[in-house]
């Protein structure tokens, strides 16, 4: 899912959860750190949505998340390896996977139109320990065990 789409989809869903949504664009990378300085407190959490400039910024953003003390969640485990929180996404391994299959039946004679078009099946839960300590967060054993990875 893009970056756009992910954005409609927190703004449609948000209400219905009771979370009230502030947005906050980060048009270049030197928009990161005055976008982390003016964080209007309180901030209960941050949704991270993926786009060109996040993800070549993913340990800047993780460390600021953590220094300013706001959860975060990803939507990649790479962003939990660079020591962001926690993330929930499609896990991207199997989804290469799958595209291999693709690139395969097409190199033999497949046409691409016949295919079927494929949604994400295998999603992962990944959390990140050292980064819940630096921020003051305890997760819940049962959070835990309901995680594919656990970053200690």
């Amino acid at each position: 899912m893009g970056s756009a789409q992910a954005y409609k989809q927190l703004h449609r869903v948000a209400p219905s959860m009771g979370v009230q949504l502030r947005s906050l664009k980060i048009r270049k990378a030197a928009d990161i750190d005055t976008t982390f300085t003016a964080i209007k407190k309180p901030l209960a959490a941050l949704v991270i949505v993926a786009d060109p400039i996040s993800n070549s910024n993913r340990p800047k953003i993780a460390d600021l998340a953590a220094k300013t003390k706001i959860p975060a969640i990803y939507g990649a485990r790479s962003w939990v390896e660079d020591g962001g929180l926690m993330s929930y996404g499609t896990d991207l391994v199997e989804s290469s996977r799958r595209s291999a299959s693709y690139v395969d039946k097409i190199l033999k004679g497949v046409k691409p139109a016949d295919l079927p078009v494929e949604q994400p099946t295998k999603f992962e839960l990944v959390i990140n320990l050292k980064a819940a300590k630096q921020i003051g967060l305890t997760i819940l054993p049962n959070v835990l065990a309901r995680a594919d990875r656990v970053i200690r």
